[in-house]
């Protein structure tokens, strides 16, 4: 037996393999609209053989399903997330957190310095303070006191109140500059502190990849580690830029909001941003046969009744099945994938930011038009229209207007397709006033029993331009239409309507002409609702 201990343990046996410790640095991130990939490189040295990689600073909302690994210099093996029984981590340091903390420290030395002098100008103040009241209560006593020692005595207290009373208000005079320097202490530390805590990412919860690989030759090695996080989101955000002057223009400027909750800052990386959707649904839904039947009234009847007391059993005598749901297998990409890369480095702090990235700018030419709706509005609208006339789509995102640089609102820029047509809108031109007015408003027979009823109504529409220029302008107003052959509608106009039933919208009508500077066009429109006995009005 013990022959047999001594060869086992002059057998050959594999090493058991150590354990290296080791930080990443997040290089690369790619944005979704809801979720982030990132990518972190891992740089360590290590002997040549098998290992345990253990990576200490993964954010504790790493997706463990969707963790990639790869490496030029390593063999890699089976590898797990941790989130229990970690290692403790050592602090992070760079050089611009040692500097902040060397700042703190220099800070609360400034605050014990001024808390000293502070102290020490009101242990004197009290001191005096003390002095002199001590010198109040001394009392002469004895029979052998004359007038001349009371004198005396009364000269030394005036004398030593006095001069500890002096001693007091001398050092009360210093107590102001003392608090001053106090309080202007504690703001630089606190500043200090805020610039610590700005650079630290503190001790957030994190996650452990656990790694097996095996290294050929001693040395350094990389890996490269790529995960999801759900945290993350980006936005398209717009300025656009409307000038009239001479040649109508119209810049529009792209740009993206960039927030993330990983747990991590993340510093200098290599950013893009993608319109593909991976926690989305990817395939399409599925459709079922749908079969119907009909039967007699008796019948149905009978097997609802059947089924009802077929149930009641059922629930009585088992636990009711529930039926799986039809799966779909999803492998598909859905749209188009449009994806902006960064062409610089970028910082996004965790949890605190909103960051906006400047993307490019795009140019267009617009047709400019002043939009009038009298029967609701004022004044006249700026609407610039144009077609997105570049190859790549415009995404739907928040977009700031500006008219002849101003800042003139915001509004939602829908998603436009390269070729498509919009309009936008760029706030009022309070120099168009508009009026609606109503001179005539004649109802006929109103009964319900009556032979025949009918409305007639006349709207006169003002524009007045006070402005110094031309506007082209294109007017819009209505009148009801009907789809019933007993309610007939006919309307007039002077001047005749250039359009009706805009974009589709039947009783919708458009008047399209220039308004020169200083003049005024008026529009009037009349419309009569005609209806047989017996029906009322809707």
């Amino acid at each position: 037996m013990r022959a047999f201990a001594l060869l086992a343990l002059l057998l050959p046996c594999p090493a058991l393999a150590d354990q290296i410790l080791a930080a990443s640095q997040v290089t690369a991130v790619t944005i979704y609209p809801q979720g982030a990939q990132v990518t972190r490189e891992v740089t360590f040295t290590a002997p040549a053989g098998q290992h345990e990689l253990l990576i200490t600073d993964l954010p504790s909302a790493t997706q463990p399903e969707l963790i990639r690994l790869g490496s030029d210099t390593a063999q890699l093996g089976a590898f797990s997330l941790r989130t229990d029984r970690l290692p403790p981590r050592d602090p992070l340091t760079s050089p611009a957190l040692a500097e902040a903390k060397t700042r703190i420290e220099t800070a609360e030395a400034g605050v014990r310095i001024a808390q000293a002098s502070v102290d020490d100008i009101n242990a004197r103040v009290e001191a005096a303070e003390a002095q002199a009241d001590f010198l109040r209560r001394v009392k002469a006593e004895g029979g052998a006191v004359t007038v001349a020692d009371l004198q005396a005595m009364a000269d030394m207290i005036g004398t030593g109140v006095l001069a500890a009373r002096e001693t007091a208000l001398a050092a009360q005079t210093d107590l102001p500059a003392a608090n001053k320097a106090l309080t202007s202490a504690l703001e630089a530390l606190a500043n200090a502190q805020a610039a610590y805590d700005a650079l630290s990412q503190g001790d957030q919860d994190y996650a452990a990849l656990s790694v097996a690989l095996t290294t050929a030759t001693t040395g350094e090695t990389r890996l490269t580690v790529t995960h999801y996080i759900a945290d993350a989101s980006w936005q398209p955000v717009y300025d656009l830029s409307l000038t009239r002057k001479e040649t109508p223009g119209l810049t529009i400027g792209r740009g993206v909001l960039v927030t993330q909750y990983s747990g991590e800052d993340w510093a200098g990386i290599d950013l893009t941003v993608s319109t593909a959707q991976p926690s989305a649904q990817a395939a399409p839904s599925q459709l079922w046969p749908d079969l119907r039947r009909i039967a007699d009234e008796e019948e149905e009847a009978a097997r609802q009744q059947y089924s009802s007391d077929a149930m009641s059993e059922a629930e009585v005598m088992a636990e009711p099945v529930v039926a799986a749901a039809p799966m779909t297998a999803g492998a598909e990409v859905q749209g188009d994938v449009v994806v902006y890369h960064y062409p610089a480095a970028v910082d996004v702090a965790d949890g605190v930011e909103n960051l906006r990235l400047a993307l490019d700018e795009l140019s267009v030419t617009p047709k400019v038009q002043a939009r009038a709706v009298p029967r609701y509005d004022a004044t006249a609208f700026v609407l610039a229209s144009f077609t997105n006339d570049t190859d790549e789509i415009l995404l739907s995102g928040q977009a700031f207007l500006m008219r002849e640089g101003t800042l003139v609102g915001s509004t939602y820029l829908p998603s436009i397709a390269p070729g498509a047509d919009t309009e936008v809108a760029f706030g009022a031109i309070e120099g168009l006033r508009l009026t609606r007015a109503m001179p005539l408003r004649a109802e006929g027979d109103r009964g319900i029993l009556t032979s025949s009823s009918q409305i007639e109504e006349s709207a006169v529409l003002k524009i007045e331009n006070l402005t110094d220029e031309s506007w082209p302008l294109r007017v819009i107003d209505q009148v009801p239409y009907s789809e019933q052959e007993d309610l007939e509608i006919t309307f007039t106009a002077d001047p005749a309507p250039t359009e009706t039933d805009v974009d589709g919208q039947r009783g919708i009508l458009a008047w399209e002409f220039d308004l020169p500077a200083g003049e005024t066009e008026e529009i009037t429109l009349d419309h009569l609702l005609s209806w047989p006995e017996g029906k009322v009005l809707q």
